[in-house]
């Protein structure tokens, strides 16, 4: 099949017609609607300052400087001259240069008017008058028309009559001769023209050279082909034997990508069902591990002193309740550690929830402190939290209220020196976020844990963790919980103590 016109002849003809077609218009519309627009853009200036005048004399602001200021303003833009004489014949307000030539005009259009009265209140010049005045709109208030000044010779267009307040007004604008305007302006678009056709020739030129392009291109895409690279594609572009052979080409593409992407994407599902079970067992293996570690000590506890209750070691009652006490706190460990790894299982393998709502972060910080409030009176630990004013957020508050529970045991576990706890939440302005920070005295992370503290079972300092019933998986639940919600966190060294942070959204 052949295609039915050549690209070169196609380009150049729609070219050539468009651009014909477009001048035509042009041409045209100049002619014919270039002085019609002038002169309605003319009537609509000088109503605008009428109007204007009206509204100042009815605001009472016709005598001020800014109204002076103002009037100046639209003269200067539209090129008007103004004058307004009061029922005596005495001038109110003047913007020309001449405002002698003004009043004597304005007179004598008073004069022609009564001569044409009779009695009615018809404000139209008498067509007898030395001044020939061409009317084009007449008003109960006003006349708008056109006349040419007797000296000069000039065409102005010229509106006169009485303001609301029966101020007599002149106004007037020297209009040019829209046919020697229509000519310039078509003697320069032919110029421009003749410049448009020497350059659309060259472009055209350069456009004719530029058609072996996409036969280049095919060459390059039917290379890509051989070597199984199939993301290359023609664009079509009308009808002509680039075209055709393009659309072939790439259909013979799609079905060479087609089965060469069923056989990849059935061997990159069957790679990634092997990482994955590969990533499943180490890390049952790794969890095991820990688990087994965390428990032994519990466990050897609890069937220690188990044992010593059940041979009757002791028979002092108090020493009784001691030994049940102990067995009773290690339980209650073992019980905490495992929710928690419940709660980091769900929160890692993407089951856990997350409920997005808007709520008062200071709030929240001031009840959980109010909780703790016997546990750090007994532990000699200040807490200094944020003022009453309501900072609002959105996050999962549930997971937010636990971050915070977390962060808080953590730092009255290691708060030493001045035994004092700030939680500050700082306002990030150039990322609409705030960051909440935890700090306590004490000494600080080494740098050898800074990067660890994240994992799970993770602890600097082993005894002082299990003293205080600590089991590592606290902060693995803040960065799964951190990350659950798109948040930031981390932790910072001080020269008195550690600030551990987190982030929330303000919108």
């Amino acid at each position: 099949m052949r295609p039915g016109h050549s690209i070169s002849r196609q380009f150049a003809t729609i070219f050539i017609i468009v651009m014909a077609f477009a001048m035509g218009l042009i041409f045209l519309a100049n002619n014919l609607l270039l002085k019609r627009f002038y002169f309605s853009n003319k009537q609509k200036e000088i109503i605008s300052a009428y109007d204007s005048l009206n509204k100042a004399e009815a605001e009472n602001e016709f005598d001020t400087d800014e109204y002076d200021a103002q009037i100046m303003r639209i003269c200067e833009k539209y090129s008007l001259d103004l004058l307004v004489m009061d029922s005596n014949s005495q001038m109110v307000k003047s913007t020309g240069n001449d405002a002698k030539t003004l009043a004597m005009r304005l007179w004598d259009r008073i004069v022609a008017g009564n001569a044409g009265r009779d009695g009615d209140s018809d404000l139209s010049p008498h067509p007898g008058t030395d001044n020939p005045y061409d009317l084009i709109l007449s008003e109960e208030s006003y006349s708008l028309g056109l006349t040419k000044d007797e000296i000069t010779g000039g065409e102005y267009m010229e509106m006169w009559g009485t303001l609301d307040s029966g101020n007599l007004f002149l106004i007037r604008t020297a209009v040019e001769s829209m046919d020697n305007s229509v000519a310039i302006t078509n003697r320069f678009l032919g110029y421009v023209s003749v410049i448009v056709i020497i350059i659309s020739a060259t472009v055209i030129m350069a456009v004719s050279k530029g058609i072996t392009r996409p036969i280049l291109k095919l060459a390059d895409i039917s290379k890509q082909m051989t070597e199984l690279d199939f993301d290359a594609r023609y664009e079509p572009k009308g009808d002509n034997e680039i075209t055709l052979l393009g659309n072939n080409m790439n259909l013979l593409s799609d079905s060479l990508k087609k089965n060469i992407s069923e056989l990849k994407s059935a061997n990159a599902m069957l790679k990634k069902d092997i990482e994955k079970k590969t990533e499943i067992d180490e890390m049952r293996k790794e969890f095991l591990s820990n688990v087994s570690h965390e428990l032994k000590t519990p466990i050897a506890l609890i069937q220690g002193y188990a044992e010593g209750l059940s041979e009757g070691v002791t028979d002092d009652p108090e020493n009784m309740k001691y030994y049940c006490d102990v067995i009773v706190d290690e339980a209650s460990k073992m019980n905490a550690m495992v929710q928690k790894l419940l709660t980091l299982n769900q929160l890692e393998f993407g089951a856990a929830a997350v409920d997005m709502e808007r709520f008062d972060i200071v709030e929240l910080i001031r009840g959980h402190v109010q909780t703790t409030e016997i546990l750090t009176k007994q532990n000699g630990i200040t807490i200094n939290i944020p003022d009453g004013l309501p900072i609002y957020v959105w996050g999962d508050e549930y997971m937010v209220e636990e971050i915070i529970t977390n962060y808080l045991s953590n730092a009255m576990i290691h708060c030493d020196n001045e035994k004092n706890i700030d939680i500050k939440v700082e306002d990030i302005e150039d990322r609409d976020k705030v960051k909440v920070i935890v700090f306590n005295t004490g000494a600080p992370i080494p740098e050898d844990s800074i990067d660890h503290i994240w994992e799970k079972f993770y602890k600097v300092d082993k005894a002082r963790t299990r003293e205080y019933g600590g089991n590592g998986v606290g902060l693995s639940i803040v960065a799964a919980m951190c990350k659950a919600m798109n948040q930031e966190y981390g932790v910072d060294n001080y020269d008195n103590g550690v600030g551990f942070y987190f982030t929330l959204d303000k919108r």
